[in-house]
């Protein structure tokens, strides 16, 4: 009598964990798939940290033979310290203007109703469709000459900064998340007198943590990953970030592959910090995207 409540117990948790033996042949395929996701993904990674503190050699592999860090004192030489904090104050300044940005308008467009709203949220998602080569010459001349200010923003990090403080992606990933906020909640406070600035920061914004941590990863990697931008707008070597000096770099002859691997790594880790710190809020907002009506 005793057995059969103990088998019960078990199949439950066999089934909870994926373990049924009636999904053997399912068990194992999703077993090969995350094999070959691990393998895809790992190998790569793995590859560019071994390279990164290996020693003097071409080959590469998944473990460094003789752990060093010379690479890296080298990269420091060639000055990539000095391109990673010019990323840094890039993408720190970039996406606090853009997710500022994203924000308001967003509230504007969601929470608001005016003439030409339809056309201003048209107007944001045409600049996703715009590639950046048709933009750079256009793009170029507005930074050299600022209109009726007549200001050059070549040579600046403001010149980086600003192009990408608004982007179409964030305004309508908050966009669409404001508007799922009851309509109640705000009249609530409105009865309780709280003004615009109030009401957003207090209220609208707490309710938006994932859709926050959503176009701060993406607007994150966005930023660090621009390439053509930092070209445009830069005067000398000494204004590149650490993407266009990784470029530079590969074509010295006199710079091995570790060095480059190991200024890679130091490319990546702050997109890796930076999604990890916010891994819970991109799940939410992922998870409340899809499960939205």
């Amino acid at each position: 009598m005793s057995a059969r409540p103990s088998a019960a117990r078990t199949s439950r948790f066999d089934t909870a964990l994926g373990w049924s033996p009636r999904l053997g042949p399912a068990l194992v395929l999703r077993a090969l798939l995350a094999a070959f996701a691990l393998f895809v993904f790992a190998v790569p990674f793995l590859t560019i940290v071994a390279g990164a503190f290996g020693g003097r050699t071409t080959e590469l592999s998944l473990f460094p033979g003789e752990p060093t860090l010379r690479n890296f004192q080298v990269a420091g030489e060639r000055g990539l310290w000095d391109f990673f904090a010019n990323s840094l104050v890039i993408a720190g300044g970039g996406l606090l203007l853009q997710m500022t940005v994203s924000v308001l308008a967003a509230y504007a467009l969601a929470r608001r109703r005016f003439r030409g709203r339809a056309l201003v949220m048209v107007a944001f998602l045409l600049t996703m469709m715009l590639p950046e080569e048709i933009i750079a010459v256009p793009l170029s001349l507005v930074l050299g000459d600022l209109p009726v200010l007549h200001l050059s923003l070549r040579g600046t990090v403001l010149g980086v900064i600003l192009p990408v403080g608004a982007w179409g992606f964030s305004v309508l990933v908050m966009t669409e998340f404001m508007k799922d906020i009851p309509h109640e909640i705000e009249e609530s406070a409105r009865l309780d007198g709280v003004g615009e600035l109030r009401m957003l920061a207090q209220i609208i914004l707490p309710l938006c943590r994932p859709a926050l941590g959503v176009i701060g990863i993406f607007g994150f990697l966005m930023i660090w990953d621009q390439y053509l931008l930092p070209i445009i707008v830069a005067d000398s070597p000494d204004d590149y970030t650490l993407t266009v000096a990784l470029s530079v770099l590969r074509s010295d002859p006199l710079v091995g592959q570790g060095v480059l691997l190991a200024g890679a790594l130091i490319a990546l880790l702050p997109s890796l910090i930076v999604y990890f710190c916010l891994q819970s809020s991109l799940i939410r907002g992922i998870t409340a995207g899809a499960t939205k009506g």
